[in-house]
């Protein structure tokens, strides 16, 4: 992880003399990895994902809306997943949990260091007795954190534990439940609007299997990439990207293709510099 380094470099990260003219990279959010560069003022994001499993009909779709509040230090947003599961021979789709999260910007989205703490309010809108929700509100944290490295490479590294007092299981059961996940990814700007990315991700999760008892589960996976950028000339940004996640270790012989849309465009006008 790079937290050491932002302890000693975010305060004085300011970008590059030699890059100020040069064209702005791509600054999106990764796949399985979460950056750390809130929305820039005026600016906001629609993010769509999809994520389907090879050999099931079991398919996750989440769509993210990202607001800056005043500036670039403060950000919010929302994340509403939608899921269809296969249990007891049969297919259910529906809503998931509802995600409200607020971001705080630490250090400079031009410079070479960001770290953007998460805080998540986790609304229990899914359904438990079909599988698609914890059954009860809880809270996640998450400490991303992007550093931009020589030879046209940029790292983000991710810690994150989520906390659900009063999960259920689809019988009513309850217990507390405590999930952790590390991330890291490598992206290299093969181009200023195309990148190649290479994320690694380790989730730890429990579910709930009887009164006051949980049941954990490990996942690891590896998930190559690619996204680009279509900049139009009202000023709207498209990516689109692509990715293919495998199960390595406790999760071998998973497999999945996963899908990345994001629009983002100005909803007020730039306030002028004095």
């Amino acid at each position: 992880m790079w937290y050491l380094l932002a302890l000693t470099l975010l305060l004085g990260a300011t970008p590059a003399a030699a890059q100020q003219d040069a064209p702005v990279p791509i600054q999106d959010n990764s796949f399985l990895v979460e950056e750390a560069y809130n929305q820039e003022r005026g600016v906001v994001q629609h993010v769509s994902t999809f994520s389907r499993a090879a050999g099931a009909g079991e398919w996750t779709y989440t769509f993210t809306q990202e607001w800056p509040v005043g500036g670039r230090r403060h950000q919010l947003s929302y994340t509403l997943p939608v899921s269809r599961l296969a249990a007891d021979g049969q297919n259910r789709t529906g809503l998931g949990d509802l995600g409200l999260n607020y971001r705080y910007q630490l250090g400079s989205a031009e410079g070479s260091v960001a770290f953007a703490p998460r805080a998540t309010l986790l609304l229990p809108t899914g359904a438990t007795r079909w599988g698609l929700g914890a059954g009860g509100a809880g809270a996640q944290v998450n400490l991303p954190l992007s550093v931009v490295l020589p030879a046209s490479l940029v790292v983000h590294s991710n810690a994150g534990a989520s906390y659900t007092p009063q999960a259920h299981d689809a019988v009513g059961n309850r217990a507390a439940t405590v999930d952790y996940a590390l991330g890291q990814s490598v992206v290299w700007l093969a181009h200023p609007k195309l990148n190649l990315l290479l994320e690694a991700v380790w989730s730890r999760t429990e579910d709930v299997i009887g009164p006051g008892r949980t049941g954990p589960s490990t996942e690891l996976l590896l998930a190559p990439g690619v996204r680009g950028a279509i900049d139009l000339a009202s000023g709207l940004q498209i990516v689109p990207g692509l990715a293919f996640p495998v199960g390595v270790g406790p999760s071998r012989g998973d497999r999945s293709v996963f899908a990345y849309l994001s629009f983002e465009h100005s909803f007020a006008k730039p306030t002028p510099r004095p």
